[in-house]
């Protein structure tokens, strides 16, 4: 979106045509307030997108999401807390339990098969095939040394992948519990030994997000001393 030979706004739609096409927005703090993003917004149902992301709850977002008549139908949590000394320590295991580094090759079928049972209502994680996940782990910030698989004898039984980014920040990535094994005391421990790892290698705070109505998941991660420090929304329109 251009004004007066500058961009000031910016639209895409992915996934577009399908029944999952989902829209993000962004207009120029020094240029909203003018109908620039109910353009924009317009635009991008138009070409077909279901819902629209807002990050951070800002007050135009909600305010442009109400005006156009959508709804909530999704909250996600970004959560974070700093991570110290006390962190850097291997914790306890639930009895029969034992965690080794991820091994790539020929269990990476299994850990897909665990991540969509474990996911399976999620709208994009559950749906990661082999291919895709293969393809993450070609990526530059992959390490299988800070991916954490959980055995219950020969049995595959959870998963923690963490991740690094730049300045000290380290990312729960991903956790993953068999169902048959929840409620045990794996995920608390796996989500620990990751924070080890991570801050062990240097990084002084964490970040993850997580599904606002996994209400479960997030009391996990908050008496772990995680804290929301931003809600991105996904808001459609009401048919």
């Amino acid at each position: 979106l251009d004004e007066d030979d500058a961009v000031v706004g910016y639209a895409q739609v992915a996934q577009a045509g399908g029944p999952d096409a989902v829209a993000e927005l962004v207009v120029d703090p020094r240029h909203r307030r003018r109908g620039h993003g109910r353009a924009l917004l317009d635009e991008v149902v138009a070409l077909g997108a279901r819902s629209v992301w807002a990050h951070g709850m800002l007050p135009a977002a909600t305010a442009l999401a109400a005006a156009a008549g959508l709804v909530v139908t999704r909250e996600l949590y970004v959560m974070g807390r700093p991570l110290t000394a006390e962190d850097a320590v291997d914790p306890a295991l639930p009895q029969g339990f034992s965690v080794r580094p991820f091994e790539p090759g020929e269990e990476d079928e299994h850990w897909v098969a665990l991540n969509a049972a474990a996911f399976a209502s999620h709208p994009e994680q559950g749906r990661l095939t082999r291919k895709e996940f293969e393809d993450l782990t070609r990526l530059p910030w992959f390490d299988p040394a800070g991916f954490f698989v959980a055995m219950h004898g020969d049995e595959v039984a959870g998963l923690h992948w963490t991740k690094q980014h730049d300045g000290g920040l380290g990312e729960v990535y991903l956790i993953a519990v068999a169902r048959e094994h929840e409620g045990k005391g794996l995920g608390r421990a796996l989500l620990a030994r990751g924070l080890a790892h991570l801050a062990g290698l240097g990084d002084d705070r964490v970040q993850l997000y997580v599904e606002g109505d996994e209400e479960r998941v997030v009391r996990m991660y908050t008496n772990a001393g995680f804290e929301i420090v931003q809600t991105d929304t996904a808001y459609r329109r009401e048919r």
